[in-house]
């Protein structure tokens, strides 16, 4: 993926109205590794990630994705990054199938439907291509997130807190692909959220802590994988 750090944040800051919710954060992320990032709700894990997705802008600092500019060529970026967050971004009126199609579409991959079977299968999830997204059950609609986030390939991974809501059975499919890597063979970035410790230090090669709007801990992670 070339010689920049997949993922590269230098004084991100965030405020909504008086309430400062990211102070100067310092991020990096190589590819290939895992970042498990935790937290009270409320600290700012959510805003950091829509950060940097583009999905906001921080009120100070840069955000680089494969040594791109995100402020400056936010459309390049956001094509190396698959974001599954607390909303799933389906449309209900659709089927699976036709969200993966529509989907598809917007990031110009061919053999939309191949994919969708491809990925969907990852999540375990290819049975329920043909049901609308509104007969869906929340745990349905947060797989589907998932493969939506994953359709195009991303170098750069996102989740929030993506365990939530999930089976134990679906949790197992999600590490799976976390771990996998992407159908291309190259190294993929991850940053996921979680609040539990035990599951971000299997799988994270980084584990950090935020608090306080800035990271107040980073550890090695991976000493519980077998």
């Amino acid at each position: 993926m070339g010689e920049s750090a997949a993922v590269r944040v230098r004084g991100a800051e965030k405020a909504f109205g008086r309430a400062a919710v990211l102070r100067g954060v310092d991020l990096d992320l190589d590819w290939g590794e895992t970042l498990c990032l935790m937290g009270a709700n409320g600290s700012g894990k959510t805003t950091l990630l829509k950060i940097v997705a583009t999905i906001a802008k921080p009120d100070a600092g840069e955000v680089f994705i494969g040594g791109v500019n995100a402020r400056r060529d936010g459309a390049k970026a956001r094509r190396l990054i698959g974001a599954a967050l607390h909303d799933p971004l389906l449309y209900d009126d659709l089927t699976a199938r036709e969200n993966m199609r529509f989907f598809c579409r917007m990031y110009g991959l061919d053999d939309a439907d191949g994919r969708a079977e491809r990925v969907s299968a990852l999540m375990g999830m290819s049975e329920h291509l043909d049901k609308r997204a509104r007969a869906m059950s929340h745990g349905m609609k947060k797989r589907f997130g998932i493969v939506r986030a994953l359709l195009h390939d991303p170098a750069v991974l996102l989740l929030d807190e993506p365990e939530t809501g999930l089976d134990a059975d679906a949790v197992a499919l999600l590490d799976k692909a976390i771990s996998s890597g992407g159908e291309s063979g190259e190294p993929r970035a991850v940053i996921m959220t979680t609040h539990d410790r035990a599951r971000a230090r299997r799988l994270g090669d980084k584990v950090a802590t935020l608090s306080n709007g800035r990271i107040a801990m980073s550890e090695r992670g991976g000493d519980m994988r077998e």
